[in-house]
């Protein structure tokens, strides 16, 4: 068994997200460069927070181009666990693995806090080791983490079950208080919301490894 964290110029969370996987999973995992072209070799992907590019444009918006964005796509046709963290949300938005938008929060400013969300789907090989409705901890550290969808496909993110997690008291603005969506095959997972930062007592909540658990257990 053995994951691949993506790194982009401006990645700032890819260290986070190796040590939850090899100090605390104890399951091996490589850092992947974005312009490597090879991703045949791992049984999950960990897209990143940080700003990769500088979140020139609009976040995401130029990491989409990456060469790596190609073994990526062709990766989650095989039914590949994927997960995009914060940066990585919005790369996997624009890059069209998730469909909705992430635009600037309502607050127009950055925010850096610790948020509850609830469980919306824990039938999903990311979220099998929650309760359903379960209200869990996360920190969250965004500008652009306003997901946005017009109404028919807010009812069928609804009517599919592709969502993963809401806000309790929605930070930014989301519609329908989304923090994360599947897409509709399920084995890629889009959130806003940091679980790698949220792995063990020391840091205040170790909610967000149960994510990181469930992906494990259904490898």
């Amino acid at each position: 068994m053995k994951f691949a964290v993506i790194v982009f110029p401006g990645s700032n969370c890819d260290n986070d997200a190796y040590y939850v996987i090899r100090n605390q999973l104890e399951v091996e995992v490589d850092f992947v460069w974005h312009k490597d072209s090879d991703l045949s070799n791992y049984d999950g992907i960990i897209i990143p927070g940080g700003f990769s590019y500088g979140d020139y444009l609009r976040a995401g918006a130029v990491a989409r181009f990456s060469k790596i964005m190609n073994a990526i796509k062709l990766e989650s046709t095989k039914g590949k666990a994927i997960i995009g963290i914060c940066n990585g949300f919005q790369i996997l938005v624009e890059s069209g693995l998730l469909p909705g938008a992430l635009i600037t929060n309502k607050s127009t400013r950055f925010i850096s806090k610790e948020i509850q969300l609830e469980v919306s789907n824990n039938e999903s090989l990311f979220t099998k080791k929650y309760d359903n409705q379960e209200i869990i901890t996360m920190p969250i550290a965004h500008k652009q983490g306003n997901y946005f969808a017009d109404d028919l496909l807010l009812k069928e993110l609804e009517d599919n079950n592709q969502i993963a997690f809401k806000y309790k008291n929605n930070p930014n603005g989301s519609c329908n208080d989304i923090a994360g969506i599947f897409n509709k095959q399920k084995n890629i997972l889009g959130m806003m919301p940091h679980p790698e930062r949220a792995a063990e007592n020391i840091l205040g909540s170790k909610d967000g490894v149960k994510i990181f658990e469930s992906i494990l257990s259904n490898i």
